[in-house]
């Protein structure tokens, strides 16, 4: 069962999104600010991680730094999912290694499932 990381502080989100990944077959952890998120990552190594990039404490750009700069978490798909729309946003976190980029308002639950399982190859 793949485990994801999903690093959100919007509760309503992170509870429903979590619930649809779970009845999904998902294992899922859930972190409602960058620096847990973060610790995390670290403790309980995901095959895959949901990242927003507006969090207290730590926003995702550098969570997903840290992410890419860790030799056991490298490699781990990060999937960025938030708000920000802005050119410059989605080619900092692409060159920051985020695997791809989804604006939420684009996506429903469903889609965002499947492109879990396109990531995962499951």
């Amino acid at each position: 069962m793949a485990r994801i990381l999903f690093v959100e502080d919007e509760t309503t989100l992170q509870k429903t999104l979590s619930t649809t990944l779970v009845g999904a077959g998902f294992e899922v952890e859930n972190a409602y600010d960058g620096e847990a998120g973060l610790a995390l990552a670290k403790k309980k190594k995901p095959d895959l991680v949901l990242l927003d990039l507006i969090l207290p404490k730590m926003d995702g750009f550098s969570v997903l730094a840290e992410l890419k700069k860790d030799s056991e978490l490298k490699d781990v798909p990060v999937i960025v999912l938030t708000n920000l729309e802005a050119v410059e946003d989605v080619e900092r976190v692409i060159e920051l290694g985020a695997t791809t980029y989804l604006v939420k308002a684009n996506y429903d639950l469903p889609e965002i499932v499947a492109k879990i399982r396109e990531i995962l190859g499951k």
